[in-house]
Parts: C-alpha cells; sequence; structure tokens
C-alpha cells in the first residue's frame, strides 16, 4: 500500500538512531494513546498490499493525518558548528547518580553510567557496538584453557590528582573490588566471583588468574567493573558517598549533588588528547521530561534527553532531534512455574497475539521498532531470521490458546508497574490479548515492587513487563534474563543453560562464540522464553548543528558522551 510505504520510510528517516530511559511524566492523556493503538490495529487489519481504503473513510483520513504529520517531522539538517573548546556540555537527563562511585549498587544500573565513563576510563574500551577495544589496557591475551588474562597496561597515564596509572593502581582496585563482596553492584559481583586471584607480573603487567574458564572478561573489564579509581583514595572505608570520585577519564569532578547534578571540567592531562572537546561537561538530573525541554527552551540546556512523545513538539520548535537506537528493548517476563504461562502453546498464542507494529506506531512515535529479539537492528548480534517467527495473527493465537486447553479463554495476572508510560502500553497489550481470549488482570503496584516477581515460585503474577537497558556482552542478557541460574523457577527449556555455558567458555575473537550466541537467540526466541514487544531508544534534543558525535552506544543504556562536542555560539 502505497500510503502505508510512505508512512514507514518517514519512520526510518525521520531521526538519526533510537531509544529513551523511563520517565513518570505525560504529556498526552492514557486514553488518547489507547485509542491510538486500537485505530493502528484497525488500520494494519487492512493493510494489505492490494486493498486500498475508500476515499474519504475515517482509514483514510487516520493514514492520511499520519503522513502529513510525519512529513512534518522531518528534521531540516543544520551545518554542524566548529568544537568549541570553550564550552561546557550542558546535559539534562532523565536518570541520576546517587553516588559516583563505580562499584556502588545503584551505579549498576546501564542507565546510570555515562557520567561515570567520562570520569573513569576502564581497562577494556567497548566500541559503539560493544565489541572489546584497548583502554587502559593496551592489550590483554588469554592462556590456552582460558583460566588466566594478562593485560598490558598503557603507559604515563596519571590520574586526576597526579597519581601514576600502573600495575600498583590496578591491584588496589582489584583488591578492593573483591573486599567489597556483596556490598558492589551487580556486574562488579558478576566480574570478581570469577576470579581466583592476580599478580603484579611488572609496572605495566598485570595477570587476573580466573575460578574456571570465562571468555567474558573483556566485556566486563569495560564495564564498571573495570573502570580505575585513584588509589591514593581508596581507602578501607571509601565507598559509595565517602569516595572521592577520582579517575584517569577526560574530565574531572569539581562539584557533585547526589540525584542532582554533577559537574565536571575537562582534564587537559588526559592520555588521549583535549582537541574539541568542550571545557566542562555537566549532568543535571530531573525527571520530569516537559522541564527538560524547556530548559532546552531557556537556554539552561545545551542538550536534553526527551520522550518519544515529543519528537514532533521538539521539532516544531526548532530543535534537532537524534534518536539512538540501543540494545533496549521492552520485554515480558514470564513465570513459567505457573501453569498458565508455563505452557509453550500459551505463550506462544501471545506472541501472535500482540500487533507489535501497531504498538511500535502508537506509542513509540517513531522511536521504535517492533521486534522479538533483544537486539537492535544495528547490533551484530540481531538476526533478521527470528522477526519471521510470530507474525501477528489473531486467529492462530485463538487456536493455539485451544490446543493450550483452554477453549473458553484462560484467566493471568500482570504485575504492573504505577507509572503512565508502563500503564499505557499495559492496557494496550491487555486489550489485544483480550481478543484471542486470554483475560488479563492487573495487579498494580509501585515501581520499586518489581521485585515480587523474581521470588522463588510461587512468586507474584504471570507475568512482568520491564524496560531492559541492554549488557555489555550479549550473552550477559541471557543470562540474566532467562537463565536458570538466574531465574527461581528455572530455563523453559534445559539447552538454554547449555548455550549460555558453552558461550561463557569461548573467548569474544572466537567465531564459535557468535554461532552459539545466535542459536541461543533463536532457541530463546522459539521457546518464547521472554516476550520482546519493541525497541526502545535514546532521544535526544539541541539546537540545530550545536551537539556532535553522540553516537549510539550499545554496550549500557546510557550513550558515552566523552567525545561529545559543542559548537561554537551554543554556549
Amino acid at each position: 500500500m502505497q500510503v502505508r510505504r510512505f508512512i514507514a520510510g518517514a519512520n526510518v528517516h525521520t531521526v538519526m538512531a533510537g531509544e529513551g530511559p523511563p520517565s513518570t511524566a505525560c504529556d498526552a492523556s492514557p486514553g488518547r494513546e489507547y485509542q491510538t493503538v486500537r485505530q493502528r490495529r484497525g488500520w494494519r487489519a487492512f493493510a494489505r498490499p492490494d486493498v486500498e481504503p475508500a476515499a474519504g473513510s475515517p482509514l483514510r483520513h487516520l493514514l492520511a493525518a499520519t503522513a502529513l504529520t510525519l512529513a512534518a517531522a522531518l528534521p531540516a539538517r543544520a551545518a554542524d558548528k566548529a568544537p568549541d573548546p570553550n564550552a561546557t556540555l550542558i546535559y539534562f537527563d532523565a536518570v541520576s547518580n546517587q553516588t559516583l562511585d563505580p562499584q556502588e549498587p545503584q551505579n549498576n544500573s546501564s542507565f546510570a553510567q555515562g557520567v561515570l565513563m567520562a570520569i573513569y576510563d576502564s581497562l577494556v574500551r567497548l566500541a559503539p557496538d560493544g565489541e572489546p577495544k584497548p583502554g587502559l589496557a593496551e592489550s590483554w591475551h588469554y592462556n590456552e584453557d582460558l583460566t588466566e588474562i594478562t593485560f598490558t597496561l598503557r603507559k604515563g597515564v596519571t590520574f586526576h590528582d597526579g597519581t601514576p596509572f600502573n600495575a600498583a593502581a590496578v591491584a588496589k582496585n582489584f583488591e578492593r573490588s573483591m573486599a567489597l563482596g556483596p556490598k558492589a553492584g551487580g556486574v562488579t559481583i558478576e566480574t570478581f566471583t570469577q576470579v581466583a586471584g592476580y599478580e603484579v607480573v611488572d609496572d605495566s603487567t598485570v595477570r587476573v588468574k580466573l575460578k574456571a574458564r570465562s571468555g567474558q572478561m573483556p566485556y566486563l573489564f569495560g564495564t564498571q567493573a573495570g573502570m580505575m579509581i585513584s588509589p591514593a583514595v581508596l581507602s578501607d572505608t571509601a565507598f559509595g558517598a565517602t569516595l572521592k570520585p577520582i579517575g584517569t577519564g577526560p574530565y574531572r569532578v569539581t562539584g557533585f549533588d547526589s540525584n542532582v547534578r554533577t559537574q565536571t571540567r575537562r582534564n587537559d592531562a588526559y592520555w588521549e588528547g583535549i582537541e574539541g572537546r568542550p571545557a566542562g561537561f555537566e549532568h543535571n538530573f530531573v525527571s520530569d521530561a516537559r522541564a527538560r525541554l524547556n530548559a532546552l527552551r531557556s537556554g539552561q540546556a545545551n542538550l536534553a534527553l526527551i520522550e518519544p512523545r515529543q519528537i514532533a513538539e521538539a521539532k516544531d520548535a526548532g530543535f534537532a532531534v537524534q534518536i539512538n537506537e540501543k540494545n533496549s528493548t521492552w520485554e515480558i517476563g514470564l513465570n513459567t512455574s505457573h501453569e498458565t504461562v508455563g505452557k509453550l502453546k500459551l505463550r506462544q498464542a501471545m506472541m501472535h497475539a500482540i500487533d507489535r507494529e501497531a504498538l511500535a506506531d502508537a506509542l513509540g512515535y517513531g522511536a521504535s521498532k517492533p521486534t522479538v529479539q533483544f537486539f537492535a537492528q544495528s547490533s551484530p548480534w540481531f538476526d533478521p531470521a527470528l522477526e519471521k517467527l510470530f507474525p501477528y495473527d489473531p486467529d492462530k493465537a485463538r487456536k493455539l490458546v485451544a490446543e493450550a486447553g483452554y477453549p473458553k479463554g484462560v484467566d493471568i495476572s500482570w504485575l504492573l508497574l504505577n507509572t503512565t508510560e508502563y500503564k499505557t502500553m499495559g492496557e494496550a497489550v491487555q486489550s489485544m490479548l483480550q481478543e484471542v481470549g486470554i483475560r488479563v488482570k492487573f495487579d498494580t503496584v509501585d515501581v520499586s515492587q518489581y521485585t515480587l516477581f523474581r521470588r522463588p515460585a510461587p512468586g507474584r503474577g504471570d507475568v512482568l513487563m520491564v524496560r531492559w537497558g541492554g549488557r555489555p556482552d550479549p550473552l550477559m542478557t541471557f543470562q540474566e534474563f532467562i537463565s536458570g541460574k538466574a531465574n527461581p523457577w528455572g530455563a523453559v527449556v534445559p539447552e538454554i543453560d547449555t548455550l549460555i555455558d558453552q558461550a561463557r567458555a569461548m573467548a569474544p575473537s572466537d567465531p564459535k562464540r557468535a554461532e552459539v550466541i545466535h542459536k541461543l537467540s533463536r532457541v530463546a526466541t522459539e521457546q518464547v522464553a521472554h516476550m520482546t514487544l519493541m525497541t526502545r531508544s535514546n532521544v535526544y534534543a539541541y539546537k540545530p548543528g550545536c551537539v556532535t558525535n553522540l553516537p549510539a552506544y550499545l554496550p549500557t543504556g546510557n550513550d558515552r558522551m566523552n567525545d561529545t562536542r559543542v559548537g561554537m555560539g551554543c554556549k
């Protein structure tokens, strides 16, 4: 259909890539959005290549209005301004930092690491696509059985306080992380529970001995687990709020107000140079999306994270909008210890009942794509073949519900987190499932109570919808979300844990590792070990030409702003 192709094309070209963290702010009523989903679903039901809506019909008007809206949203490209080394990047974000300690649990969130990456370099630097590259370690190598990994360190690097970076500094950081034990964040725990010990070979070489074969170390040391802190501030009691945030990164801290603001100045001694880098980077936490956009209007900020629903408004105000696609998705977790969703045919029915395209069109505002897998299309781990497994097919879904043993339909409970964003999405999916005989009853709880779902069987709720922020190693996504070693109710099939163990025992450079992870993704999707709805993207707004070099960074929910530039005359 011509109009449909136009809309799809507009969705692709309105921005540059895409996803954004949570916010309880709402700029449009849930009722209107919910109705939009229903309208889009009606459009999709008729949107066959050989059928065109009748002239003057409500469907024709809907498509025409949508096309005009999207066409109006196409960005006017402005020439990028030359970088201003005296400017400050002032960023208004939806996520905060309670402390600036990389090992503190709150900073384990993949949405809270942007500031940390600017302050602390890690041993390994993960590339935008997530592949391990040299960082503070110029190189590394495993022994033959992957039970030892040796890092060769970069020379001539100093911490912000002048302390030299060397093997002794690395050892001090390792000592601290191991001593923290369960007090540390999850990724640090995951890293150092695999470490049997370490040794300083010489001033620029450190060898890490592992308890068992593991190829994950380059990925893990590319996260906050590998962020190096000046040994001069690593006292026995320094943790969380009492730690002085001193790293080797391109920015040094000049002011910090917990959960409010982090102020930094450029590290002019940075080992990677300072050319074009702003004089400062200021991170502000503002939970309200309206306030973040208004900060751009008033000149308080030169970069803001906005919600997808604000894209058209931001462009109407003359701002450039950039959508950075992420390995971040809307996911439905399944408590397969329960009789209902423990049945594969019922899970398959749910997959076929959900119109992902309608959800992405109506609730993604051009910043989301329908998908059934964990990885973005820009990720090397994306498998296009998986997208054909569960097309929207309510008739097939009804048949599967009956075959699962529920000819008269079935009731399931949904542990629903109490924010407008979750409720709007939940109501839309509830309606889709209802139409095939799956009756959803919401059990609404505060966001902080999401852990009720993961308690040992029976747990609370058959399903829980969450926003998944991605992980540095693609394998970690499967480990944390669907592995029987992480779920109280176990993996849906033993093959999942078998494949995870195989991939974990392979080095990142081993081509067979990629094959195993792709197979794992296929098994997880075919067995409906999880239910992915659509991608989520970070959506940024700024004055045209004023912010450059802000690529999508797939290893975390945050994007890496270390090399972002501010244009001349942009404050």
